[in-house]
């Protein structure tokens, strides 16, 4: 009895299984049903051969709303036919008969002109000879170039034939696997598109219709037109935008002269505060902070890395630079988490906010240093204050974008129970969210920091100083040595700051190593 209601379950499942293939295939549902069971029954790799995607193989992933399939099909697709397209009707070697042909022609015109030196007694006429034999060499050298390149068409011919076939064999092997996770997906979410889309199945045809022939004139024609290789660029609209965009920088720095001065001043103060701090006081006193520092939020084995890191430092003179290094960080580390922790709390709170900084945040981290100091030194010159904002605009992203994830990650129901307790929202922000938060704000401070450090070497390009000033110099001298000395010394500051930041959050207990 038990036997045949288990049969009976089964085969209504599989019924209703074969119904909702059915309602998600829209077209050819006994076959898919049949593949989807075997591939799903099986506990190991499943052979499942579909001759239509195997034939069709663009065609069949656009149709069944798999662009993934499309696009990874057709590129293989059309690399095979390029291929094909070259051996059967490309003109391989064309260029270097050209070149052959040129280079006869000098060598012919040469060899005349040194018959007439001969007959006239020239002294120019050996020479003239050995120039005429040169320049035939180059030309049989680029005839047999062009011999050994039109020999390879057949190899072309038969590579690309093999390789369409295996593309073909992959497509059929593949596509019912892939069309299964996306019939599983789509019974976990049914806003997954389903069925048979003939628009789809006529946009892929249309694309394949542009790209193909493109492709294969593109890569078989001796000469194709210009246009096609190369875009037809307005030179006209380049000088125009660059003009009116040196006009919009100089007016900019013009009339706000006093609020870029006011800006380099405050930055200035801080700067030299630092300077004073670890510059001018004697090294035997900021040895012992630092070490202490070490010591007490890393561990002993930081401490005794830190102090070979700083006698190597001292001893191979870097102390002074290392020092100004560390001061330039400071101060453009300190702005990034003045104005990145506030800023990222408001990024979680306001989901206006968050939209608009994204795309800023994304801008200033991909955007190249070299391109965003244009602009540092139109309006701020040259110096270190400059070269502490570039570095700010380059380590602030980390530090905003963590300290918003960290609040965005608090528990709901941690917030909603200190909102039930009475706790105002300052209150939940200062005691609950940010303690909260804290391991991922440190987080991004720490980042913050060694992307800041990063920028040395950049900033000293607009008179930043520190280490990188004799990393650029060695650059500019191609001074092996002086360069990865230097390297080495930047590598240490870094590598002493990460460790002491990590140390004011890792777990409490055992000191980190």
């Amino acid at each position: 009895m038990n036997n045949t209601n288990a049969k009976a379950d089964t085969s209504l499942m599989q019924k209703e299984q074969s119904e909702s293939v059915h309602r998600f295939t829209e077209r050819s549902g006994d076959y898919y049903s049949a593949q989807f069971e075997k591939i799903q029954s099986s506990t190991s790799a499943t052979l499942s051969f579909n001759l239509a995607a195997a034939v069709f193989g663009p065609f069949w992933g656009a149709a069944r709303n798999i662009w993934g399939f499309f696009w990874l099909s057709t590129i293989a697709l059309l690399f095979a036919l390029v291929q094909l397209g070259r051996g059967l009707w490309g003109e391989l070697g064309a260029d270097k008969l050209a070149q052959a042909a040129r280079l006869g022609s000098k060598s012919q015109e040469m060899a005349a002109k040194a018959q007439v030196a001969l007959e006239a007694g020239a002294a120019n006429a050996e020479a003239l000879l050995r120039n005429s034999t040169n320049l035939q060499r180059a030309a049989d050298k680029a005839s047999a170039a062009a011999n050994e390149a039109a020999a390879g068409a057949e190899q072309l011919v038969m590579f690309g034939g093999v390789f369409l076939v295996a593309v073909m064999v992959l497509q059929g092997l593949l596509a019912n696997l892939v069309y299964e996770k996306k019939y599983c997906r789509w019974r976990a979410d049914y806003s997954e598109k389903s069925g048979f889309s003939y628009a789809n199945l006529l946009v892929g045809s249309l694309m394949l219709a542009v790209m193909l022939p493109l492709m294969l004139y593109r890569f078989t024609a001796t000469k194709p037109v210009a246009w096609l290789v190369e875009f037809p660029a307005n030179k006209s609209i380049f000088n125009s935008a660059s003009s009116w965009l040196d006009s919009a920088f100089d007016t900019v720095a013009l009339y706000g002269a006093g609020f870029f001065d006011g800006i380099t001043s405050s930055i200035r103060v801080l700067l030299d505060g630092l300077e004073v701090v670890l510059v001018d006081t004697p090294w035997p006193v900021i040895t012992l902070v630092i070490l202490f520092m070490a010591w007490r939020l890393a561990g002993p084995r930081v401490a005794i890395f830190t102090v070979a890191a700083l006698a190597y430092l001292a001893f191979l003179g870097y102390w002074e630079k290392s020092m100004a290094t560390i001061a330039l960080l400071g101060a453009a580390a300190t702005l990034c988490i003045l104005v990145g922790v506030p800023f990222g709390i408001l990024c979680a709170k306001n989901r206006t906010v968050d939209s608009i900084a994204r795309p800023i945040l994304d801008f200033m981290q991909t955007m190249p240093a070299f391109v965003y100091l244009i602009p540092i030194i139109a309006f701020f010159g040259t110096g270190k204050p400059p070269g502490i904002l570039a570095t700010l605009i380059f380590g602030m992203p980390p530090v905003v974008r963590l300290t918003a994830l960290g609040i965005k990650q608090v528990p709901p129901s941690i917030v909603e129970g200190a909102l039930a307790f009475g706790c105002s929202r300052r209150k939940l922000l200062l005691d609950v969210e940010i303690p909260l938060a804290m391991t991922s704000i440190l987080a991004g401070i720490n980042q913050t920091i060694l992307m800041c450090l990063s920028m040395v070497v950049i900033a000293s390009l607009i008179g930043a100083e520190g280490l990188g000033t004799d990393v650029l110099m060695a650059l500019q001298f191609a001074a092996k040595g002086q360069g990865l000395l230097a390297g080495l010394a930047i590598l240490f500051c870094a590598m002493i700051i990460d460790r002491i930041v990590q140390g004011c959050f890792k777990p409490t207990g055992r000191p980190a190593d």
